[in-house]
């Protein structure tokens, strides 16, 4: 389960982990694999984004340059111009926000305009993003995007045919298979060379081996070519004779490889989705192959490790990091299949963990689902999966179909009440009454009790002055809940009750029952419909003073938790009496 001992700090807001958290993805992009140019206009993307923090999402990631297999690199002039106006808008409506982004001048704008979270798909090996990152307070995602150079495949084989017969026949294809793969070597170094693949590893003085990193150019070697492995002059002359004149079918990819943008992201994205496409099973006998998780984990742990390590070093707090191992990202479908089922190891390194597994091609494979935008029930279940062993946030396409997934789930399998206060008003009818009539109706909403209740107070108006004096309280509670389903359980109250939510009904005018949701334990939210904790709380007498009667100092309560609180005399609603008790 998602570790309760975690929190994760993200500019002005605590994240914490006592429930898993929803990270909804809004590609700002007309290029993405699943939802390709769906929210390219700003204002769809504003509005989309909004919808998903009003159905349950707690952060957007918000994207402006898609990385899926053989993307086009975006320049970052082109990123900033789709993602800040969507990053500056939904800061505004109290959203945590993340940008997903490669490049150093967009994450410094889109955190100027609000972005509270940096999610770098190179993993901070820029150390123009580390020196940004440490001399702000925003939290940071450090991602394993695979490497440059396509890992050996150590595979772990189960052969449940055991005769002697099949024994020998397997050998037989793989030793076939073997010099097929010799012949083909001199093939596959000319198609390195038209598509753009890095060099091999290269020997240095006294046999260490330097390895291609991902992002960055290799070392230099002044050791002969034979010794890199590279052609020699009578290999490239013989290379140059076949290629001379190539099949026509072949012409066009040549060319269009050629013309692709030097950009190494790019690159071993496309190198992933070819090793992905060329993988088929070498025999019948092998009912599943599935990689060494060893190797892959030490890679993946050891990069997440390492790079976290580097930003402690650099300045930036371990409670601003968090993990991705970067599903989908240079690897193949097994692999990723393994690295999920390491979930628990990844966790094991004490920082907060995401599941970013949305719509891959791992999930589709092991679904059956070929469409992308098809596979969301297929991600629910790995997610499911993910979260049990450890993961504290899961990043989705469909955040609301998540949310109702993961509300079901987690009422029934952690119980978890926690501490909310209920700010109830009344100025039609009889105020007390229907103040008590609400108490009594929310101690009857699901895994939900009444604990405490304030006094009944008489208030001034507010912000309508031309009205009648209002009754207002406050009630604690205790739920199990998540905050939009309490709220628009409140909602049900107000209704019944006969509040008038018309449009014809003034914003602060007359109102039989009025129910706020003030604050809730561990939950901070954005959005229209929802804002936790409630930005009016420090201006409102009204609220504050019945808070007296349920905690000690709520002004310095409030204030601990980012809630900018005003002096009395500066507030509005002031209380002029008592009305008795609940």
């Amino acid at each position: 389960m998602a570790n309760d001992s975690k929190t994760w700090r993200c500019g002005k807001y605590e994240l914490s982990f006592d429930r898993p958290r929803i990270m909804g993805v809004l590609n700002v992009t007309p290029d993405s694999f699943s939802d390709g140019g769906e929210h390219f206009d700003p204002d769809a993307a504003i509005e989309y984004g909004l919808a998903m923090l009003d159905a349950g999402a707690d952060i957007i990631d918000v994207g402006g340059e898609s990385t899926r297999p053989g993307f086009t690199p975006v320049n970052p002039d082109e990123e900033a111009r789709r993602v800040l106006p969507v990053v500056r808008a939904l800061a505004k409506e109290g959203a945590i926000v993340s940008i997903d982004t490669r490049h150093v001048a967009v994450a410094k704008a889109a955190v100027r305009c609000g972005a509270s979270i940096v999610n770098d798909v190179t993993g901070f090996t820029d150390p123009k993003m580390v020196e940004f990152v440490k001399t702000s307070t925003c939290g940071v995602i450090v991602m394993h995007a695979g490497e440059a150079v396509a890992p050996t495949r150590t595979h772990a084989t189960v052969q449940l045919d055991t005769s002697a017969a099949a024994f020998v026949a397997e050998k037989a294809r793989e030793a076939a298979a073997e010099a097929a793969r010799e012949a083909e070597k001199p093939a596959r170094r000319r198609r390195g060379k038209l598509l753009g693949e890095p060099k091999v590893e290269a020997k240095l003085p006294g046999g260490v081996v330097q390895p291609s990193l991902p992002f960055g150019e290799p070392e230099p070697t002044s050791e002969p070519a034979t010794e890199l492995g590279q052609e020699t002059p009578a290999a490239e002359q013989a290379a140059a004779a076949e290629t001379a004149a190539p099949a026509p079918e072949a012409a066009p990819a040549a060319t269009e490889a050629a013309s692709e943008p030097n950009d190494r992201l790019a690159a071993m994205m496309r190198r992933s989705a070819r090793r992905e496409e060329a993988y088929v099973p070498t025999s019948q006998l092998r009912r599943f192959t599935l990689p060494d998780s060893a190797p892959i984990m030490r890679r993946v742990m050891g990069f997440l490790s390492d790079q976290a390590r580097a930003l402690i070093h650099a300045g930036v707090s371990r409670d601003r990091i968090c993990i991705d191992p970067g599903p989908g990202f240079g690897k193949t479908a097994n692999e990723d299949i393994v690295i999920q089922r390491e979930t628990a190891k990844m966790a094991s390194l004490g920082y907060p963990l995401m599941c970013a597994v949305s719509r891959k091609r791992f999930v589709g494979a092991v679904s059956g689902v070929t469409d992308a935008a098809a596979r969301d029930a297929a991600t629910f279940g790995v997610c499911l999966g993910a979260i049990q062993a450890g993961a504290n946030i899961v990043r989705v396409h469909d955040a609301a179909g998540f949310a109702q997934f993961l509300n079901g789930y987690w009422a029934v399998a952690k119980p978890q009440p926690r501490r909310a206060f209920v700010a109830v008003g009344s100025n039609l009818g009889h105020r007390c009454d229907n103040i008590r009539a609400a108490r009594d109706m929310i101690a009857e909403i699901p895994l939900t009790c009444v604990s405490n209740s304030s006094k009944i107070y008489e208030s001034e108006p507010a912000y309508e002055t031309r009205q009648d004096a209002f009754a207002n309280a406050v009630i604690e509670i205790k739920t199990e809940l998540a905050p939009l389903v309490l709220l628009d359980e409140l909602m049900k109250i107000e209704a019944e009750l006969g509040r008038d939510r018309s449009k014809k009904a003034k914003a602060n005018g007359p109102r039989t029952i009025d129910l706020d949701l003030l604050w809730m334990d561990g939950e901070t939210h954005g959005g229209k419909k929802l804002r936790l904790p409630h930005p009016l709380i420090g201006e409102r007498d009204f609220v504050l003073v019945p808070l007296e009667d349920l905690m000690h100092d709520p002004a310095r309560f409030f204030r601990y938790n980012g809630v900018e609180v005003k002096e009395p005399e500066d507030r509005v609603g002031h209380i002029v009496g008592e009305l008795g008790r609940m």
